[in-house]
């Protein structure tokens, strides 16, 4: 006899225990968190918002949610028995028509979830790629990853810090310096403010951030990164890593000699001495 299909909230449920017990046994936290948007504005603090329509959007993008993040971890997998009627209504509700677009905000490539968080969860466990949803875009300085976790977000808040400080997101919004840990934005401010200082006392007066952050930026920021580009390696650290690693080599061989070139440094860190490299690059950013 026929009936009505199987309700996929017992496997659901199954999945996220079983998870839930291999982490535990591992000695980790039981189940990757869905990333709070609450959090996510602290952090970017977007300054632009603007409503994007309706829109199919990748269900592998949802990383985040508004309000739910005890009911579900980061692949929707459910986290209480209470979610079982609501889940199988909306099951019922999809087998008869496609349901409302969901509703989510858009940081960079990521999305988080306002309302509809079942339809999400019950498309998942279908094997749907997609999902139609209204998209309101909030713009910040930081462009989210698609798979964002909980470290990107510290990463886009000292990021977002360095840019204000600096007087850079004035002249260069756009630029995006990564590093391999949040710690060197530290360090990279104060390599600009040395500039800083350098630059005033050859033009002999006062200079704002702005003009200060342009300069840095272009003459020696983007110039550095220049010389490893024409060496032809590709490295296997972020720019602002790299940025970071040459000039202390660089101050290291100037206090025994003549001020080394650039080329000369970069050649070192990328050909002549990558084990000393990774060692200072893990002495540079290290906690």
């Amino acid at each position: 006899m026929g009936g009505a299909p199987k309700s996929t909230f017992e496997r659901a449920r199954r999945r996220n225990a079983y998870r839930r017990l291999l982490r535990g046994l591992k000695g980790r936290r039981a189940g990757a968190e869905l990333l709070q948007l609450e959090e996510a504005e602290r952090r970017l603090r977007p300054f632009g918002r603007r409503y994007a329509g309706i829109q199919t959007i990748r269900l592998d993008r949802i990383v985040g949610t508004d309000s739910r993040i005890g009911d579900f971890d980061r692949d929707f997998l459910p986290r209480r028995t209470e979610l079982g009627e609501r889940w199988r209504r909306v099951e019922s509700a999809f087998a008869h028509s496609d349901l409302a677009p969901i509703m989510v905000n858009q940081l960079g490539d990521a999305y988080f979830v306002v309302d509809g968080h079942h339809r999400v969860a019950v498309a998942r466990q279908q094997g749907r790629e997609t999902i139609d949803a209204e998209v309101t875009e909030l713009r910040a300085l930081w462009h989210l990853k698609a798979d964002a976790g909980p470290n990107e977000l510290i990463h886009a808040e000292q990021h977002r810090i360095f840019m204000h400080e600096s007087g850079l997101a004035l002249v260069h919004p756009d630029a995006c310096i990564a590093f391999s840990q949040p710690h060197g934005y530290t360090q990279l401010l104060e390599n600009l403010q040395a500039h800083g200082y350098r630059l005033m006392m050859c033009h002999g007066r006062a200079l704002t951030p702005s003009e200060i952050a342009s300069d840095w930026y272009e003459q020696v920021y983007l110039a550095t990164l220049d010389v490893f580009e024409r060496e032809g390696v590709e490295p296997k650290w972020t720019p602002g890593d790299l940025f970071l690693c040459a000039f202390e080599r660089r101050r290291e061989l100037s206090v025994v000699g003549e001020p080394a070139a650039l080329e000369d440094v970069a050649h070192q860190i990328l050909v002549g001495d990558e084990k000393g490299a990774r060692s200072r690059i893990r002495r540079l950013l290290a906690a």
